[in-house]
């Protein structure tokens, strides 16, 4: 189970429930991935009205790495999420709240993105 104190979040990727979180180290992967200097710099990079499927490969491939499982962002690619593209967006957006304290208005503006 998930402990969303340490921002971890749970999602349902190829039929299987997996534990994400952006630890440090995670963050530290997108900022190197995303070449920005600050935190502030790469959550303005996630922002509602930019983020892209390739965004959300690597989100959650940092995540999912961040919680200890060995996957790569090709396999990330490959998997599935009960929804399509809308079921990827409400993960990352799940993700991304538990991380940064996203408000909810901007997880709906997201959804609204990608749908």
């Amino acid at each position: 189970m998930p402990n969303r104190f340490r921002g971890e979040v749970s999602a349902q990727l190829d039929g299987r429930t997996w534990t994400l979180v952006l630890t440090l180290g995670a963050l530290a992967e997108l900022e190197a991935a995303y070449q920005c200097d600050s935190l502030a710099t790469l959550l303005q990079r996630f922002s509602p009205d930019s983020l892209s499927a390739s965004d959300m490969i690597v989100l959650l491939g940092a995540g999912l790495r961040g919680a200890g499982h060995d996957v790569t962002n090709d396999q990330v690619a490959m998997m599935q999420a009960a929804g399509g593209v809308a079921g990827f967006a409400a993960i990352t957006a799940d993700l991304l709240t538990a991380a940064f304290g996203v408000t909810s208005t901007e997880d709906d503006e997201l959804l609204a993105e990608v749908s």
